[in-house]
């Protein structure tokens, strides 16, 4: 590997780690949202809770979480590769 390559990959891997930065700042919104829609929902009367809002309000809550599961994941295996590249190229 010549050294502009090496210069490219290191910078490439930079630019992303500052992206994956930006999409734990977006997970942990995405998480908070999903909590106020859970309290939302929880605080609600168990009638409110069986109708169709309340539904909804709980199928959101749900769908946020495995949101929030999948870009957990998602961002760990991109961080976990980064790292093995950056190791490479620091050999």
């Amino acid at each position: 590997m010549n050294k502009a390559r090496r210069t490219a990959i290191t910078t490439e891997v930079a630019k992303t780690r500052d992206l994956l930065e930006q999409l734990r700042d977006h997970m942990s919104k995405l998480e908070a949202l999903k909590d106020q829609e859970q309290e939302c929902y929880d605080n609600m009367p168990m009638s409110l809770q069986e109708s169709d809002g309340g539904e909804k309000i709980l199928d959101t809550a749900t769908m946020l979480e495995q949101c929030v599961a999948d870009m957990d994941g998602a961002i760990d295996q991109i961080a976990t590769s980064m790292d093995e590249i950056e190791e490479a190229v620091a050999a």
